[in-house]
């Protein structure tokens, strides 16, 4: 099941799409009674709390920047701010000369998380969905640390949707820039699966619903420019697609 996150009128909830409407996914709710899509605003998928990151998670990414598979898994954070949605534009700052794409898969949780087992992890997560975990690459080299570099307004796409139902073990994932493929990889290729890194991850921090782990990136990664657009794709997910703009695009003319 595909769910989307809407904005009808004053009312914000999940809903799914059909026919060319949304239906809220709560009975006796707003949107209970399937309203036009032309009526309603799509929203960025969540609002997390936190975005969780995770660095060198697939082989052949590892292998093409000449790097070892860490003995456990490398987390960092990008904040809540970061988060745009589906059409949203990526702002490249200024004030840097080297902003990349990294395709990924998106883990949507669903339930508060705390020490869980891998075993054990399933029912807490909501859905999946595809993210972009847009970097600053001269920054995160300058600065070790990865803050400045992953924490740009916008540097956090996530979406179209989330799917609330799916297998991901094996599925394809692919970035697409300008209709070239310049990623292209399976889920399979992982080195730590999702559940393995929710649990991980549960043991350092609580996880809330709506929390976003992004699981890493496979080989491939490369730069965006200002007029740009970068498409990831997730088998059985779907397409999230962002425009590339400057920042200077977006100042008012001067009169």
């Amino acid at each position: 099941m595909k769910v989307y996150r809407i904005r009808h009128g004053e009312q914000v909830f999940y809903a799914t799409q059909e026919d060319g409407h949304f239906k809220s996914l709560v009975t006796g709710q707003p949107g209970s009674v399937p309203i036009p899509a032309s009526e309603c605003t799509v929203l960025p998928i969540v609002v997390p709390s936190k975005i969780v990151c995770v660095g060198l998670n697939y082989k052949a990414h590892a292998a093409e920047l000449d790097m070892k598979i860490p003995d456990e898994p490398m987390i960092f954070l990008k904040p809540p701010s970061a988060v745009v949605g589906n059409n949203d534009a990526i702002i490249i700052p200024s004030s840097s000369q080297q902003v990349d794409y990294e395709g990924e898969l998106a883990v949507i949780m669903g339930q508060t998380t705390k020490n869980v087992l891998p075993q054990d992890i399933a029912p807490r997560i909501f859905g999946y969905a595809c993210a972009n975990d847009v970097t600053a690459r001269d920054f995160q080299r300058k600065d070790t640390l990865f803050t400045r570099a992953k924490g740009f307004d916008t540097f956090a796409p996530v979406g179209p949707c989330i799917e609330t139902d799916i297998d991901v073990s094996g599925l394809g994932i692919r970035t697409i820039v300008n209709d070239k493929v310049r990623q292209e990889g399976t889920i399979a290729d992982m080195q730590y699966s999702p559940a393995e890194l929710v649990s991980y991850i549960s043991r350092i921090m609580t996880l809330n619903p709506g929390d976003v782990i992004m699981t890493g990136t496979p080989p491939g990664i490369g730069t965006l420019a200002a007029g740009d657009r970068v498409e990831v794709e997730i088998e059985g997910i779907g397409t999230l697609s962002n425009p590339v703009v400057d920042d200077d695009s977006l100042k008012a003319p001067v009169q």
